[in-house]
Parts: C-alpha cells; structure tokens; sequence
C-alpha cells in the first residue's frame, strides 16, 4: 500500500514538473539606460504565447515591416509578376514606358534601345513614368541619407538601383584634400573640399565626412576623413532619376551608334505601338532579394505598385501602404488599421507597428507556408543575408537554428522569425529594441561586446536551450 503510494506521488510530481511552462528570463540589465523593449515568444504550432512584454506598444518596426509588404505583394501580385519596360513607337518618337522595375539595369536599357539599330530615330524620345506619382523619397525619410543608396529614391523610371558608385582617396600627407573618382561612364558630378587628417585629428576637430546633393545630380563631398591606404568606397543614390536616365539613354545610342538628333523628355501620356518589352525576375526571386538583403528599393516600388494596381490610379507612398493594409485584411483577416505605414520597406522613422500586429504577420506566413513559399526568403542565422554575419547569433548552437527578417535604424535593433529549439520545438518571436543609445567609452576603457549583441546573444541561447 505504501508502495503504491509512493509510486503515485511521484508520478503526480512528475507530471506536475513536465506540466509547468518553461520560461526564459531575458536580460534587460545588459542593455543601456533609457532602453525600450518590446518582445513576443509563441509555439509556432500552437500559438501559445510563451513569453510576453510589451507587445501591444507601438515601436518602430525599420526593416521587418519588409515581411508585411512581401506578403501583400504574394497574395495580391502572385508568384510569377514581373515588372515591364516597354519600347513603344507614337509617329517618328520613340516611347519608353518605365513600369516602376527596380531591377532594371543600363544593359537591359540599352538591349531595348538596340531594338531600333536598323530604323534610327527621327523624332524625340518620351519617357513615360506614369505608373508613379507624388515624391519619390516617403515621410520620414532623414534629410541626411538621402544621398546614400540605401535610400534611394523609389521612382517608377529606375536604373541600376538607381545608384553610383564611386571612390574616395585620402591617402596623401594630412592638410590636403581628398581626391574622389567616380567612372566616366556615370552622368553625375562629384566634387570634394574633404580634408586629409590623422585619427587624432579627426578626432580632437570633430569632423567627419559630410556628403551634400544639390540640382542635376550634383553632389559635394565636405568636412574631414582620416589617411588611409585603400579608397573609401562610396555609393551615391541618384537625386534626379528623369535626368540620369536621359543622360543615361543618350549615352547608349551613341554606343550603340544608333542615329538620334532629337531630344529626350518626359511626357506621362506618350502613348505608342509596342516594339519590344523587358521583364523583370518574377516576384518569387524579387522577393528573395528584398528579404535576405534588405532591398529597400525594391519594398518601396512594390508598395507604390500595390496602390496603382489596387486603387487604379498612379501609385505613390500614400495608396501603396493602404492597398497593403486593405489587401492582408481582406485575404488574411490581420488588422493592420492601427498601424502606421509610411513607406513599405520601413526605412522611414515614422513607421510603427506593434509586436503583437508583426506576431500576426508570422503566425499567417509559417501556417500557410505551403502555399506562399515565404519562409525560405527569410535570411538564416550565421547562413545568409542579413544575419550571416550578425554576431549575437551566428555561431554556433544557433547557427542555422534562426530563419528572422533583422531591422535596423538609429537606436533600433529588431528581429523577428522563427528559432528552432535543441528540442526541435518550433517558437516564432518578435523583438523590437529601441531608444537604444549605449554611452561613450573612452580609448582606454577595455573592449566587450556591444550591449545589444550580448542581449540578443543570451536571450536566443535561452530560447534555444529552455524549450
């Protein structure tokens, strides 16, 4: 009887240990001052919340808000959408019709052009940029990266990203400018009155280098930049896209030693007989690209063509991130009305989504996989894309264990995917840091790890081994 007993209490403790829900206990203390953290942990087949912290307050989503434009442009443009370039004739001129293809490159241009070697071209060329209108930069987006190319503008007539690439050299004595070189071939002009200093210097001035734009593409390299060996590379986003695109286009017809006495200028209702057509990569790839390298050209002309196919009408900032928001409601049933969407690949600080709206997200593309084929976009941990090299995660145990979309902006780190447990449990999590501004340190101070790599490097380490 005694016996019996025992046996039975121990199987009710058993039981009653198997029962209780692991935990983890994130490590706030290992983030700086002033930190804001919202962060969501559930069973990806269950949906069983796990851990919970602020997940109803609105934060900057930066890059993860590329999972909601992704899957609107899935489930509204379907797999095989490709943008179109066309080559049109209207009496002796010459139509291009830009249909907003990120991907569009100047050898693909020209292949177009080369489609009227045997006839020349007797009248004028229009470009027709009609697919687009409004500003070609969202709400939001800081003044002082908009000559960079990670903001470049999204215009429905873009060209190899619409950015250039060019050098910086600082490798003579201190006190003389800076040399910048930029290829012949590019149709923009870069001038420098950056001066050479030593780290010390730079340091003791508090200078950096300064990048200005001005009319025509134009751009004037400005304050200090320390000696070193190799040039700096540079890339600049394109300020006047209708200009560089003409500059471009001239350039190529004479390679191509194609006869052209006309001018070239826009004109939104050219409207002609189709000669030839280029296309795009389908969605599919497209979409692999925008996810795993953070392609913000390519989220925002998505967006403005989710709002001219949705709203027939011109796409822009404003209708592309309504049509995103009506289009998951209506084939979805995720709410995204409370959210705040300025542009669709979250580069603008006016962005705002909560953890539980961006859970959502997560919880419809890892349930309906099968179909949209979204989860293999997702960058993977030590792997691929934006987290192969993010240090907090890519050695192991959790290399390859993390398949997450990361974010980033000034004092925000985000992430947001699917971690695989050593138990192989599947858990789907949400985190959004920001107001993350660590202090200072000074030369001498000893060398470790930035904050947010130590947090995010324990938080996952205890996902992985808890569960």
């Amino acid at each position: 009887m005694l016996r019996n007993l025992f046996i039975a209490c121990c199987a009710m403790l058993a039981t009653a240990a198997y029962s209780q829900p692991l935990s983890i206990h994130p490590d706030y203390s290992l983030l700086p001052d002033g930190h804001d953290v919202a962060l969501l942990v559930t069973d990806a087949n269950s949906g069983e919340t796990l851990y919970q912290q602020r997940q109803n307050k609105l934060q900057p989503p930066a890059s993860t808000q590329k999972m909601i434009t992704a899957l609107a442009a899935r489930l509204y443009l379907g797999p095989e959408f490709r943008f179109a370039t066309t080559l049109e004739k209207q009496g002796d001129d010459i139509v291009i019709r830009f249909g907003g293809d990120p991907t569009l490159s100047r050898e693909q241009l020209s292949a177009l052009l080369g489609k009227l070697k045997k006839q020349g071209i007797k009248g004028d060329i229009l470009l027709n940029g009609s697919q687009f209108s409004g500003h070609e930069q969202a709400p939001g987006w800081p003044w002082d990266i908009l000559g960079v190319c990670y903001s470049a503008p999204a215009s429905s007539m873009s060209l190899d990203h619409n950015c250039v690439q060019g050098a910086l050299y600082s490798n003579k004595a201190t006190g003389e400018l800076t040399r910048v070189h930029i290829p012949a071939h590019q149709p923009i002009a870069v001038s420098t009155n950056a001066i050479i200093v030593s780290k010390e210097e730079q340091k003791t001035r508090h200078c950096d280098l300064e990048l200005t734009t001005g009319p025509g593409n134009q751009y004037q390299l400005g304050g200090c930049l320390a000696q070193r060996k190799q040039p700096l590379p540079l890339n600049f986003a394109v300020q006047d896209t209708e200009q560089y695109i003409a500059a471009v286009i001239k350039q190529e017809l004479k390679r191509r030693n194609i006869r052209f006495s006309g001018n070239v200028r826009r004109d939104d209702n050219a409207n002609g007989k189709i000669i030839a057509t280029h296309r795009s990569a389908p969605l599919s790839k497209l979409l692999d690209t925008m996810v795993k390298e953070s392609d913000n050209l390519i989220a925002d002309n998505l967006a403005k063509t989710l709002g001219q196919r949705y709203f027939e009408q011109p796409g822009t900032f404003a209708n592309g991130t309504e049509a995103i928001k009506a289009i998951i409601k209506n084939k979805t049933g995720i709410d995204l009305a409370h959210a705040v969407l300025a542009d669709g690949s979250g580069l603008s600080r006016n962005n705002r989504l909560t953890a539980e709206q961006m859970m959502a997200v997560l919880t419809y593309l890892y349930r309906h996989d099968k179909t949209l084929a979204l989860s293999k976009t997702f960058p993977v941990s030590g792997q691929s894309g934006t987290l192969l090299y993010r240090q907090s995660i890519r050695h192991q145990p959790l290399k390859g264990k993390i398949h997450a979309k990361s974010g980033s902006l000034y004092g925000t780190y985000n992430l947001a995917g699917r971690i695989t447990t050593s138990s192989g449990r599947e858990l789907l999590f949400v985190q959004m840091v920001t107001n993350y501004h660590p202090l200072a340190t000074s030369d001498d101070a000893p060398k470790s790890a930035p904050a947010i790599e130590s947090f995010e490097q324990d938080l996952y380490r205890q996902l992985y081994s808890n569960y």
